[in-house]
């Protein structure tokens, strides 16, 4: 299995076949953190919304066929009976040939069944308005229950909570939902050379940035990133470390040491701890190609790359999709793909998926993706980036103008 390359399609569909999602079970979260969170059971309305048929405009509460024929040159003419405050209940009720004055989010009184918006509607006196435009029949008007009614299921089992949802349930008056608990995922960083942020670093070592651009990419997706810090080279070190994080965790994800060589232990490690192990190793991808990933005793393992930028990128292709699983939702959410036309001439190599960062730009003539070239160490060309143009692995590069698939980076 060393470095048989699978390619992105292949990789997911492998870590979907040999994964067992649990049901770790349900929290009762507050709406302030129910966003980006998994509902674990079917959440219905309880009750109508709006409440009661209500104005969508500033104008005339009618009976839409009291207005049947009015225009400028012959108006209708309607008795003005009283009026609908804001946040009021009306108990007013009208009757043919009679109007009420509203405002939008009124309710409308009894009999009433369209609103005739202010503009085309011109007192004479306090108690004679003219209708110079006809209404239909609940024209301005939202009904009661139209916007969601009792009983009418809201959100299924599996549905990730998006801001729009989160107000849905406020006008509901449900202020606590029951969501998936967030899957733990251990984060290891391993390499001689990898140095704590807050150290000082000598000639040929490196800061973590790996740690923490993948905590804050857990984090995105709405799981919980759980730090065990650097580990050196040395084979009982990412053993126990990797075992800790097995112990206590959903799934592991370890960056460095997945490159052929004879300082790599973390495939030995993975191997020395349960069954099945690896699973595989090696992406037919640019950058990011010494991926691995293997399940210990149940427990994903996902390998990344040790250079900050091909870390994000397989992240992305291959660390998300795993995410969504142990989350309950759908793999594929979180991905954002555009067109966009390709500013410069790429080569790439048949057989392989290149993913070049890009910066988006607009123009007269539509998007164009800018290539924003650099080597997979240089973690400033993922904050200059807007997103990952893909060149497929049937292709051997794409041309000047061309339009291109890009995947937007978050």
């Amino acid at each position: 299995m060393l470095f048989e390359v699978k390619s992105v399609k292949e990789a997911v569909n492998i870590i979907e076949e040999n994964i067992n999602i649990t049901d770790k079970g349900f929290e009762e979260v507050d709406l302030f953190e129910a966003a980006g969170r998994v509902v674990y059971s079917e959440v219905q309305a309880g009750e109508d919304v709006p409440a009661f048929n209500r104005s969508t405009v500033d104008g005339y509460a009618v009976i839409a066929k009291d207005t049947f024929g009015a225009s400028e040159a012959v108006p209708a003419i309607l008795e003005v009976i009283g009026e609908v405050k804001m946040g009021e209940k009306t108990e007013l009720k009208i009757n043919q040939g009679q109007a009420v004055r509203i405002y939008t989010g009124g309710m409308l009184p009894v009999n009433s069944d369209a609103v005739v918006m202010l503009e085309y509607a011109h007192p004479l006196d306090d108690k004679t308005l003219l209708i110079e435009k006809p209404v239909a029949p609940f024209e301005n008007v939202i009904k009661k229950g139209e916007d969601m009614a009792a009983g009418e299921v809201l959100f299924r089992k599996g549905h990730t909570l998006r801001t729009q949802d989160v107000g849905a349930l406020a006008a509901l008056g449900i202020t606590r939902v029951k969501v998936f608990k967030k899957p733990k995922i251990g984060i290891i960083s391993s390499g001689d050379e990898v140095k704590k942020p807050d150290e000082k670093v000598d000639m040929g070592e490196i800061r973590d940035v790996n740690t923490y651009t993948v905590f804050s990419a857990l984090k995105a997706l709405g799981a919980a990133g759980i730090p065990f810090g650097i580990v050196r080279d040395d084979f009982d070190q990412i053993k126990n470390t990797l075992k800790l994080a097995l112990k206590n965790c959903d799934a592991v994800i370890i960056s460095g040491g997945s490159s052929v060589g004879a300082r790599d232990l973390t495939l030995k490690a993975i191997n020395s701890l349960g069954e099945p192990g690896l699973i595989f190793h090696g992406l037919s991808v640019k950058p990011g190609k010494p991926t691995i990933f293997a399940v210990v005793k149940g427990i994903p393992i996902l390998g990344l790359p040790g250079h900050p930028v091909s870390a994000l990128v397989i992240f992305e292709l291959i660390g998300r999709p795993l995410v969504n699983l142990l989350m309950g939702r759908d793999k594929d959410y979180g991905s954002y793909e555009i067109l966009a036309k390709c500013d410069k001439d790429l080569s790439s190599a048949a057989g392989r998926e290149d993913y070049i960062r890009v910066r988006l730009e607009k123009r007269g003539d539509g998007l164009w993706a800018v290539p924003v070239l650099g080597k997979s160490g240089m973690i400033c060309t993922m904050s200059k980036s807007d997103g990952l143009l893909k060149i497929p692995s049937e292709r051997v590069g794409v041309s000047k103008g061309e339009m291109v698939e890009v995947i937007l980076l978050k």
